[in-house]
Formats: C-alpha cells, sequence, structure tokens
C-alpha cells in the first residue's frame, strides 16, 4: 500500500470502541488495516479462551463499512508455528495489577503484538485506552526494541450510561449489566474527591465500598497510578490514572480514569 498505514489489531468481536480505532486510524494514515486473532497465549488457564465471542463475519462487514483497507485474520499456526519458542517479555509497567492477576498475560500481549507490528510494518498502531495497562506495556516494548511504529492510544467509549464498551460485556445479564455501571461510577467518584483534595487513600476505600455495596463479587485492585510507569501513588503527582478490574457475575470487568 502506497502512503501511510495504520493497523488497529483486535481479537474481534467488534464495538463501536474498535470503530473509534478504525475512525482515529483513518484521520493518521493513507490505508488502514485491521487484525483479528483471538490469541491464545494471553489466556490463563480457566479464563474465556473457549467461549470468547467470534463472530468473523459480521467484524468483517463492520470494518469494511468502517473504511477499512484490509482484514487479516491469520491462524493460531500462522502466528506460533511448530517450533515456536520465544516470548517478549516486559518488565515494570507489567509487574502489578493485570500482571499480579493474571500471570502470563502481558508476554502474551507483547509477544502476539511484536509479531503483528513485524508482519504488517504500520507508520502507527493504534490501541484503545481502556486496556490502559496494556498500552503502556506496549509503549514499552516498542520503545525498548525500537520498531519503527507510532503507538496511539485512543480514549474509551462508554455506553450512555458510563460502561465502558467491551467485548466481554456480552457475558452480562441483564441484572449484571445494570450492576457493572457502578465501576466508572465508583472511579469517577474517587477522580472528583482527589481533585477536590480528599485523601488517595480514603478515595479509593470509598469506591471500593461501592462495588462491594454494587454487588460486584471481587475487586482485583482499585488504584491511583502514575500513567507512565503504572506505580501506585499516596498523594496526587504528575499524570495519573485510575484503575480497576473487578468481576460482576462471572465476568472481569476492567476501567480506568484520568485524574
Amino acid at each position: 500500500m502506497a502512503g501511510r498505514l495504520a493497523l488497529v489489531p483486535t481479537m474481534g468481536a467488534l464495538h463501536s470502541g474498535h470503530l473509534a480505532l478504525i475512525s482515529e486510524a483513518r484521520k493518521r494514515a493513507d490505508s488502514v488495516a485491521a487484525s483479528i486473532f483471538v490469541n491464545p497465549a494471553q489466556f490463563g488457564e480457566g479464563e474465556d479462551f473457549g467461549r470468547y465471542p467470534r463472530r468473523e463475519a459480521d467484524d468483517a462487514r463492520m470494518l469494511e463499512d468502517a473504511g477499512c483497507d484490509l482484514l487479516w485474520m491469520p491462524s493460531v499456526q500462522d502466528i506460533y508455528p511448530a517450533g515456536f519458542a520465544t516470548k517478549v517479555s516486559v518488565g515494570g509497567v507489567s509487574k502489578r495489577w493485570e500482571g499480579e492477576a493474571r500471570p502470563g498475560h502481558f508476554e502474551g500481549v507483547a509477544t502476539v503484538v511484536a509479531k503483528l507490528l513485524l508482519a504488517v510494518r504500520p507508520d502507527a498502531a493504534l490501541f484503545g485506552e481502556k486496556d490502559f495497562q496494556q498500552l503502556a506495556v506496549i509503549r514499552r516494548m516498542v520503545a525498548d526494541l525500537g520498531i519503527p511504529v507510532e503507538v496511539v492510544g485512543v480514549p474509551t467509549v462508554r455506553e450512555t450510561d458510563g460502561l465502558a464498551l467491551s467485548s466481554r460485556n456480552a457475558y452480562l445479564s441483564p441484572d449484571e449489566r445494570a450492576r457493572a455501571v457502578a465501576l466508572p461510577k465508583a472511579l469517577k467518584a474517587a477522580r472528583d474527591a482527589i481533585r477536590d483534595g480528599s485523601a488517595v487513600g480514603a478515595a479509593v476505600k470509598s469506591a471500593k465500598q461501592s462495588l462491594v455495596d454494587a454487588g460486584f463479587l471481587r475487586i482485583d485492585y482499585l488504584a491511583l497510578v502514575d500513567a507512565e510507569t503504572l506505580e501506585p501513588l499516596d498523594a496526587p503527582q504528575g499524570n495519573m490514572r485510575l484503575i480497576a478490574a473487578a468481576v460482576v457475575g462471572t465476568t472481569r470487568l476492567i476501567d480506568n480514569v484520568a485524574v
């Protein structure tokens, strides 16, 4: 393809958040490619690889309608051929949070993203900010390995009630969907409290309690972090994010807001 090329890597089950990535990619490049690959290496034992939603025909139509020029849907054998023995491991930003809750997850992410970038050789690659730690890991990997690509983070797209769009939202029952909105509400309430001068610890504790009150079964983490290093912060400092992962019903949701 002539001119500047942008890549939007996805795992399919596309929604408006993915289409926002395509839209932003069209602004930044002459041609836009997307990939769909449900990456087994980033799912842990007992996670939802087998039931992860797959609807490639619908996804292909959505991408075409959105102005995507090329769709690549590699097989597992294409990405991990016989004898494949290499993993990309990113230290630092991957160690906490999702790294602790899902051991091996970021190795799987970094490895597959490196392979996709090296195969497509885009000028820019676009990722959603909903997976904020993933975005930080990819930025670190690209910088450290000298991969010549601009990594672009695109703001999270939300439902009208504030819930971040996610392919996993399809797992939620109507009752769980109603409870799920407590997650963005808790993060925004904590953000506003911190901005108004409340102690970080008190704001985070209140946010966690609101999730418990809403019926979340488990909170893997809810923390104020440095937006670049992902290290936890006890007090406001520089560029910050509130990040969270929690389980409602059988569905694990993640979200974050800028502070």
